[in-house]
């Protein structure tokens, strides 16, 4: 059966829109823009390749499907910005292959601009046809949550802002064989720039928390407890936890790369939630020194080195800075992650505790950096010598918590 749908990149943003669109009967091709961190577990690409996914190595099948969404995964840039080097290599590849009538739609996260300036000049040039007129383009940002079992795809509302009312229509009709809920922007650039404010709305409200928790340990507050009073308000609040640091794919971006304007509040953000890993390795020495330790020569386990929970997923992951700050002390480090079978920091690599809880007897101090549900954490607080609870997940009384 000839493919409807083409996903370009099949990373943490390309693999979940496939497995949607093949639940909801599209015949789907994926087509990897570079090397890929899947966000999907083997078991659910399985599960999607005997439904009839398949991924290709030939871009001559781009030129045969009717819709072609790009998701390409973008990263920090030098200057502040992000990287859209697969991003444009993405639409080159599809540039080279396009025909008419066909809708082009990019849900890579991007600077607002982007959809109307740098990829439509590239699918143009490349392609020799017309943007609106002979094919349609649209943005649709992508609210992707890996490892969340509350939200289906069907479930979350998909934004699409097109190059003109008819491109929009397109999107729509696409989007609309897959989710519930399609919203209309007015266009690209107001699609690219929800995605703007959903992922700074994110990292601000972590900031906040983060830097609460420093301002609560110091004054001697139980944060938690502030936390589960203040989120009974019905309005005005919602409630974000602290943690060792922010990582994941959809990076905290600002204007400056292509307008010339910074968000305050967004570079704050950042610095702050930059700091945390810092925090969380003075906070560790602090606890080692009042049990009579010296971080020196100190056993540390870390628990969870992924950035997410339930996920084997490391981009961004806080526990690398965390290791590599432990280890400037003089500590001997070791972790264990059910998702991560071998991890390296500095090159070199970490030791993985093969039992939990007799590592975490062993250990002088052990670390609790993400909340995998495997992890059993009232007997962890009980065999653990020292525990440091950086997401306050064990029983009050069972840890230090961040």
């Amino acid at each position: 059966m000839p493919a409807d749908l083409a996903v370009i990149g099949l990373g943490p943003f390309g693999l979940p829109l496939a497995q949607a669109a093949v639940a909801a009967g599209i015949p789907t091709i994926g087509y990897r823009t570079g090397p890929e961190p899947g966000s999907l577990s083997p078991a659910e690409q399985r599960r999607m390749l005997a439904q009839g996914f398949r991924v290709t190595t030939s871009a001559a099948e781009l030129g045969r499907v009717r819709t072609a969404v790009i998701c390409a995964p973008t990263a920090p840039a030098a200057d502040g910005g992000l990287d859209l080097g697969q991003v444009e290599s993405a639409a080159r590849t599809l540039a080279a292959q396009l025909r008419p009538h066909t809708t082009v739609i990019l849900e890579s996260p991007v600077p607002p601009g982007t959809t109307e300036g740098p990829l439509l000049r590239l699918l143009e040039s490349g392609s020799g046809l017309r943007a609106g007129r002979d094919f349609h383009l649209a943005h649709c940002p992508s609210r992707v949550d890996p490892g969340n079992r509350d939200f289906t795809p069907a479930g979350i509302p998909k934004v699409i802002g097109g190059l003109t009312p008819a491109c929009t229509e397109s999107a729509a009709a696409f989007y609309g064989r897959i989710t519930d809920k399609v919203v209309r922007a007015r266009g690209p650039r107001e699609a690219e720039t929800v995605q703007l404010l959903e992922t700074n709305f994110r990292h601000v409200n972590i900031a906040l928390v983060n830097e609460m928790a420093a301002l609560c340990h110091d004054l001697g507050i139980d944060l938690w407890d502030v936390l589960r009073c203040a989120e009974t308000k019905p309005f005005g609040f919602l409630a974000f936890r602290p943690g060792p640091g922010v990582g994941g794919h959809t990076v905290p971006q600002d204007l400056t790369a292509h307008a010339g304007r910074t968000l305050r509040m967004a570079e704050l953000a950042q610095e702050v939630n930059g700091r945390m890993p810092r925090y969380v390795v003075q906070r560790a020495a602090a606890l080692l020194n009042e049990h009579g330790k010296s971080a020196r020569g100190a056993r540390v386990l870390l628990l969870g080195v992924t950035y997410k929970a339930d996920l084997a997923d490391l981009q961004g992951s806080p526990a690398q800075e965390i290791a590599v700050r432990l280890m400037e002390l003089g500590a001997s480090v070791s972790y264990h992650d059910p998702h991560v079978p071998s991890w390296n920091v500095l090159d070199r690599p970490v030791p993985r505790a093969d039992s939990l809880y007799e590592a975490a007897a062993d250990a002088d101090l052990t670390i609790l950096l993400q909340q995998h549900r495997t992890y059993d954490l009232q007997g962890l607080s009980v065999k653990a010598q020292l525990l440091l609870d950086t997401r306050g997940a064990t029983p009050t009384g069972a840890a230090h918590r961040l």
